[in-house]
């Protein structure tokens, strides 16, 4: 079986043959300058050389996916289920309050991406992160793979190949409303709400989502949290409408930091008036004193032997930056083996990996995050290499550019690949890559499409 580096190379062989496809990647850019892949008004910077992944890849992923699935909805469900365990996860109160709220549905945990650093020749992964339903880049990984499909190289590719990209849209909504088709109190013709905190929303891909929703003859809006009003029998959206079931796309710690704006909807579902999807409880997923929990012997109790070595394989050593749990001088002495992170936060926001800084600056972190200085508590993670691939970075002048000046060479970059998880089926991957030893839009991080091969 060819390697996805195999058809990488195939893929940068064909370009050179159509003397690197200038024309094709000057449409694929100006696709996507109009394009509705946007994240805080920036159209989102894209490779045009798609991440291809063979047969072995999709089966590694499915398995790593539904995998981490089932050990999630344990977690979930013996939190709610036992008061004694829920000890060993630190949480403010009024995350605890959320997390117990009625659900009233079947599914514990609606809606997820579990991003992972794979190794394309051992297939060994490790994880970076889990993230619930504030899950975003289905957009993303739409618009890119539109915006190359019509290019020489690409259809050259897809001669040779069969060659499928990710459903990522259609697929949810049908989700979605099978899962509301279980809440105890469902009517017939629902009136569907996507919620989040705008500011840091991404909107246009609520856009997509609320149009499939209609051509299914579902109405759905799209609202602020703090535009919610209850009244003590409905919640109702900015323009008086009943909000039946929501899909929240607010992260939790969001809800936490706009509490008091949050009322309503908090209200609204405490008295089961209508359908979160999914619940507070996804917040045990997204905070990621997770990958702690997942190895103290209250979680591995009811866990199966696979279950256990799957662990122990994927999740890399956290703790607590805390002087308790970690020999601090030692972290500072051996910076490129490690990197800090909040344990509640999202966006790759205040994420520094040792190996990107000099010894002077690592210590300075340190000494700023350590032991709560900075008012809030870190974790110390172990450092994942990254596998690196071939690609092309983003064409961002290239209707400017001279043909002689626009290079076709390639370069190696990291990868970090998000797994979706639609109520547990595995549906696709957010292929993210980056040049630096962090991997996010901040640090030059891209999106490429992501492209199942002879699959």
């Amino acid at each position: 079986m060819p390697t996805n580096a195999d058809y990488t190379q195939e893929y940068f062989s064909l370009l050179d043959q159509f003397d690197g496809d200038i024309e094709g990647r000057k449409q694929a850019r100006a696709y996507m300058e109009k394009s509705t892949a946007i994240v805080h008004h920036e159209v989102v910077a894209s490779s045009f050389t798609p991440r291809l992944y063979n047969k072995e890849t999709y089966e590694t992923f499915n398995h790593i996916a539904t995998t981490t699935h089932r050990i999630l909805c344990k977690v979930i469900q013996h939190y709610l289920d036992d008061p004694a365990y829920r000890d060993i996860f630190s949480f403010d109160k009024r995350l605890e309050e959320l997390i117990l709220l009625p659900r009233n549905y079947d599914a514990l945990l609606p809606f997820a991406r579990v991003d992972v650093f794979l190794d394309e020749d051992t297939y060994e992964a490790k994880f970076c992160e889990f993230n619930g339903d504030g899950s975003s880049g289905m957009n993303e990984n739409r618009e890119i793979t539109n915006s190359i499909t019509s290019s020489q190289t690409f259809q050259a590719f897809a001669e040779k190949h069969t060659v499928e990209s990710c459903e990522l849209f259609k697929s949810w909504v049908a989700e979605f409303l099978a899962i509301y088709d279980t809440y105890r109190y469902k009517i017939a013709k629902p009136h569907i709400a996507i919620c989040d905190f705008l500011e840091n929303a991404v909107v246009d891909e609520f856009k997509v989502f609320t149009e499939l929703f209609k051509e299914q003859g579902v109405d759905c809006s799209i609202y602020d949290v703090r535009e919610l009003t209850f009244t003590g029998e409905e919640l109702q959206g900015s323009d008086g409408k009943r909000v039946d079931a929501i899909w929240r796309r607010s992260v939790t710690n969001d809800i936490i930091d706009h509490w008091d704006d949050s009322q309503n909807l908090i209200a609204a579902v405490k008295a089961e008036k209508v359908a979160l999807i999914g619940s507070f409880a996804g917040h045990l997923v997204h905070d990621k004193q997770i990958f702690q929990a997942l190895f103290h012997d209250k979680t591995l109790a009811f866990l199966d032997a696979d279950e256990i070595t799957f662990i122990e394989k994927t999740v890399p050593l956290t703790n607590f930056l805390t002087s308790d749990d970690v020999n601090i001088p030692l972290i500072k002495a051996n910076k490129d083996q490690w990197i800090i992170k909040p344990t509640d936060n999202y966006g790759a926001k205040d994420v520094y990996a040792g190996r990107f800084y000099d010894q002077e600056k690592w210590e300075q972190l340190i000494d700023t995050y350590a032991d709560g200085a900075d008012g809030e508590p870190f974790l110390l993670q172990e450092y994942c290499t990254p596998y690196k691939t071939r690609i092309l970075p983003p064409d961002m002048n290239i209707a400017q550019d001279s043909a002689q000046d626009i290079s076709s060479q390639g370069e190696m970059y990291n990868n970090l690949q998000g797994l979706y998880l639609y109520n547990g089926t595995f549906t696709g991957v957010f292929s993210r890559m980056g040049p630096l030893p962090t991997i996010s839009k901040d640090m030059q991080g891209i999106t490429a499409a992501t492209l199942w091969v002879d699959r």
